[in-house]
């Protein structure tokens, strides 16, 4: 399947009196390269976040923005430190034993004693509970839903113009070929007419004449190219409209492409063949470009 490594996708979730917003965007990149922005009081659940990304998408810098929001006041609790109090009762019956102080702890002493009573939040002593974490991952899984329907409805546009492409591309190799054919038959041609041109006492045996000339003509030979690159085009479709994403593998086709259309041209024979591979090369660039827009 050919999917875009570009898109966008942003997502807003509220539950229980949380808000949740997502928002993905993703560039290319040669690989996966996921980075999560979020509230620190979310910093222990990033590596669940990051494993959903990577569940869903292989390639391309891949940047996650997250913000959480307590849209309902969270319950309070009140907490007493039993062992703190205990040591300040037993200094004070020291004093009061002393006379320094008369009088019992009232309740409004405990509350102006710094750290003996104290009242918050269950998020001030964890960082998010449960479901706070179920609910940031549902929000992300379902902007990545919305980002991968992005990029595979971009995907669709890169393979209608790749396909195009390899087209154009297989078209200048069949005319290569047939030029690339037709320069060997005039390099026969012109090899055995300087040999009929040479004096008697310089020409050899010519049953031998004739083998060396079928030898060099060889050299020219493509057909083992053509072969290949026709098979590179056949292995491609099939990758593109295979159900993974397979940019690194097309990527490395058009490598293999590549170097075939060098040996092509380093190979065929005659000017007009030259210049067929010279356009090859040029659409193949541009097939390669379009590439590295693959996921």
């Amino acid at each position: 399947m050919i999917r875009s490594m570009t898109g966008f996708a942003s997502v807003g979730c509220e539950e229980a009196g949380q808000t949740v917003s997502v928002t993905v965007r993703s560039v290319n990149h040669r690989f996966l390269d996921v980075q999560v922005k979020m509230p620190a009081s979310l910093g222990a659940i990033e590596a669940r976040l990051k494993t959903l990304v990577q569940q869903r998408l292989t390639r391309g810098r891949v940047e996650v923005s997250l913000s959480w929001l307590q849209t309902e006041e969270a319950p309070r609790e009140v907490v007493l430190n039993e062992g703190l109090l205990t040591q300040i009762n037993a200094a004070v019956d020291r004093a009061r034993g002393q006379g320094l102080v008369t009088g019992a702890l009232s309740a409004s002493d405990l509350c102006r004693i710094p750290q003996v009573l104290e009242v918050r939040t269950p998020a001030e002593r964890e960082s998010v509970g449960e479901s706070t974490a179920a609910l940031v991952e549902r929000t992300l899984a379902r902007a990545l839903d919305a980002l991968v329907a992005m990029r595979e409805t971009e995907g669709r546009f890169l393979a209608a113009d790749l396909e195009g492409r390899l087209t154009t591309l297989l078209a200048f190799v069949d005319t290569v070929e047939q030029a690339a054919a037709d320069g060997q038959a005039a390099l026969d041609g012109r090899l055995r007419e300087r040999l009929a041109a040479l004096p008697a006492d310089l020409q050899q045996d010519p049953a031998s004449v004739a083998q060396e000339v079928v030898r060099f003509v060889a050299r020219s030979d493509i057909h083992e190219e053509i072969s290949r690159m026709r098979g590179h085009v056949e292995h491609w479709r099939q990758l593109a409209s295979g159900p993974e994403p397979c940019g690194r593998k097309l990527d490395f086709l058009v490598q293999e492409m590549n170097r075939e259309i060098n040996t092509i041209g380093s190979k065929a024979e005659g000017l007009k063949a030259t210049e067929l591979v010279v356009g090859a090369k040029a659409e193949l660039e541009r097939v390669r470009e379009q590439v590295q827009n693959v996921e």
